[in-house]
């Protein structure tokens, strides 16, 4: 018995895009691809700063209440954004290999699947909040301000998923200016709404979780108007979801790692969190704030690199090599340009940047200021490492990525935070030099790890390199 037949059309954009990944100027095609990710992606980050900034009006302890549970939240985020990024490997990669069936088919399964995890989350985690926070070594001066803040995140998370899935399929297909305009009209939903619930009719915590949950399901919302075209082979379509192997299996087998990787990097930060917590509440929330800060300059780099992954796995399946390469080091001059101006100018305005987040606390602002200054040194040396996991992405070698970010926090940062406060007399700055120390030797590993696949890639991909020179 024959499977039925699945409609997968692509429209003349569609089109339009393969053509210009697979053929065109690279440094354009990265630079079309990324820059609206990089710009949305900055988007995501003030609005994060706006968020706790707009904590720092309800009290300090808030502050760090938002930093250290926005890790939790992240960290059971990481399944959905890790399905999102692997499974959209694989649906880059049917689409460069001109497979517009398999595509359809792991389109609609994703979001299937992405689903169904959320809502199994929020099922059994919703029911146990408290003690799943105490589980998680929270404060309990945060538990107290922040538990009623979790229950409503967890709901946010469900929409998370999908939004997670619909960002990375038009990233697939090269809409990254779609999702910059939508993603501006979502954020600026939300920062009014805060606003409105901070400023005016003086909220707590519950009211900024309220907004974000609001804005994620406008969100959700405006992208249903392009998930459901049922012709469209990125759209879902019921009939194109399927348990079977050749679907599934690639897309589970390819995720896992990233969703662990995810998982383990945002539960490391927690670690760093409760070990920062030593030095007081006000520490975890510049740790948050610093976090905050080095986003201005790394959620851009990483907008490159996801952008960069899609172009390579695009160039891998269509058997374009050369390409895939190129696209690397592309993405590796412009990530390493972005730390350096970026991270350069947040240095000049450090006193004025700190200052924003202290609710007119000096010695806030001081701790903030002293905890960036080390975490801003390795901007540019994380502009290569976002290159190389572009490529080891675009390649499907996500066991690597795991490997590169798991060595990040449990070989580079906790180990050398718990050395740093048992046998130094830094105190409290260890907390800062533990991100310059952790970011460029993760750095160093990732340029080591890329150069040897690289080496191998050409050896496997390219052996008529080899037989030109001779």
């Amino acid at each position: 018995m024959s499977e039925k037949r699945i409609e997968a059309q692509l429209s003349e954009k569609d089109y339009r895009f393969r053509d210009l990944s697979l053929h065109g100027n690279m440094w354009k095609v990265v630079l079309m691809v990324c820059l609206p990710l990089a710009l949305y992606q900055s988007l995501q980050q003030i609005f994060s700063i706006m968020d706790t900034m707009m904590a720092s009006h309800i009290s300090a302890l808030s502050v760090s209440a938002v930093a250290y549970l926005n890790q939790l939240n992240q960290i059971l985020s990481a399944i959905g954004n890790g399905l999102a990024v692997g499974s959209g490997i694989l649906i880059s990669r049917a689409y460069g290999t001109g497979d517009y069936q398999l595509v359809k088919k792991r389109v609609s399964t994703l979001y299937a699947i992405a689903l169904t995890s959320g809502m199994v989350i929020l099922v059994c985690i919703l029911p146990i909040v408290g003690p799943f926070l105490k589980f998680c070594g929270t404060p309990d001066e945060l538990i107290t301000i922040g538990s009623s803040y979790f229950r409503v995140q967890l709901f946010v998370i469900v929409l998370t998923f999908m939004n997670a899935v619909y960002i990375s399929v038009e990233r697939a297909r090269g809409n990254t200016r779609k999702l910059l305009y939508l993603n501006l009209f979502v954020i600026m939903t939300k920062l009014i709404l805060t606003a409105v619930f901070v400023y005016i009719l003086n909220g707590d915590l519950v009211m900024i979780a309220y907004a974000s949950l609001a804005s994620q399901a406008l969100m959700f919302g405006l992208a249903m108007l392009s998930i459901f075209d049922m012709k469209n082979a990125f759209a879902f379509s019921p009939n194109a979801v399927t348990l079977k192997g050749d679907v599934t299996v690639p897309m589970i087998r390819q995720s896992i790692p990233v969703m662990i990787e995810k998982a383990l990097f945002a539960y490391g930060k927690t670690i760093v969190n409760t070990m920062a917590a030593v030095y007081g509440s006000l520490m975890v929330g510049a740790l948050g704030v610093s976090n905050n800060l080095g986003g201005i300059t790394t959620n851009p780099q990483a907008g490159f690199q996801d952008g960069t992954a899609a172009v390579i796995s695009q160039n891998y399946g269509a058997k374009n090599y050369e390409r895939v390469l190129q696209a690397c080091y592309v993405c590796a001059v412009y990530c390493m340009a972005i730390g350096f101006v970026i991270s350069g100018i947040e240095l000049i305005y450090l006193r004025q940047l700190s200052g924003l987040f202290a609710s007119q606390d000096a010695s806030f602002a001081d701790l903030i200021g002293q905890v960036y200054t080390y975490e801003a040194l390795g901007a540019v040396p994380l502009g290569a490492n976002c290159a190389a996991a572009a490529l080891l992405y675009g390649l499907g070698k996500t066991k690597l990525t795991l490997f590169i970010n798991f060595s990040r926090v449990f070989v580079f940062r906790i180990p050398v935070l718990w050395f740093l406060q048992n046998n130094t007399s830094i105190g409290s700055m260890s907390c800062g030099i533990v991100m310059f120390i952790s970011n460029t030797a993760t750095s160093m590993l990732s340029l080591i790890i890329a150069w040897v696949v690289i080496r191998r890639f050409k050896k496997q991909y390219m052996p008529k390199e080899k037989a030109v020179h001779k």
